[in-house]
């Protein structure tokens, strides 16, 4: 579960607040869209929720840490509860598939076995079987960002944060991830998509918590997402 209660940051480069008095509370097992504009504090609430900074005010709690008082040394402890899809997957292109995959367990200290076992479950499940010994560069941008949400997943995490996934994706690959991310949600993994892309959430009957001038300014069941994409 995530839990902000009248959180406040500033970045030290700018005299504007990237978030003020922000509330919110996602539940275990939820599927909910971030949105809003450029320089909203959509990226802000991210890396708050990561733990890559700290919020200067309010409280937070994410999978149980409370991160305005739990020490730094524990941050691969929350870390490990998360997992992330960028939109630039960030896979590594001297690695096969199923390398890059089995990379995320190695360095949170799995087993052969475990790595073994886990790694061809969840490249089945995200539609990868088959093609464990590919490269990165051998796969299409859909592919590739399918191996990033098996890298995410594989740690069995409570809470995949999914920073505009579809950015570098046709509409026709956008709406096969969103459908993917779906079917892990209802596996039981909350999911939280950050995203500017109306179309695309508005296909979705979702939780739609829209921010702008870090405030949240509505958050809903609508899934109706009423900013001009950007």
């Amino acid at each position: 579960m995530v839990q902000m209660k009248d959180i406040s940051m500033a970045y030290a480069s700018s005299e504007v607040p990237a978030l003020d008095g922000v509330s919110l509370t996602i539940e275990d097992g939820e599927f909910v869209f971030l949105v809003g504009p450029s320089g909203s504090g959509k990226t802000s609430i991210v890396k708050l929720i990561t733990g890559e900074v700290m919020a200067q005010g309010g409280e937070i709690t994410v999978n149980g840490f409370d991160l305005r008082r739990m020490k730094r040394r524990h941050l691969p402890r929350l870390r490990r509860t998360l997992g992330v899809i960028f939109q630039d997957f960030r896979l590594i292109d001297k690695m096969t598939v199923y390398e890059n995959v089995a990379f995320a367990m190695r360095v949170v200290g799995a087993t052969s076995a475990e790595i073994r076992q886990r790694v061809p479950y969840v490249l089945d499940l995200v539609g990868l079987g088959g093609r464990e010994k590919r490269s990165p560069k051998e796969l299409s941008g859909g592919e590739q960002q399918r191996v990033a949400i098996a890298r995410a997943l594989v740690n069995s995490p409570r809470l995949i944060i999914a920073d505009e996934p579809t950015g570098n994706l046709d509409p026709v690959r956008s709406l096969e991830l969103m459908l993917l991310l779906e079917k892990i949600n209802e596996l039981g993994t909350t999911i939280l998509v950050v995203t500017h892309e109306k179309e695309l959430v508005n296909a979705f009957a979702k939780r739609v918590i829209a921010i702008d001038n870090g405030h949240v300014i509505s958050d809903g069941m609508d899934g109706y997402y009423t900013y001009e994409a950007e």
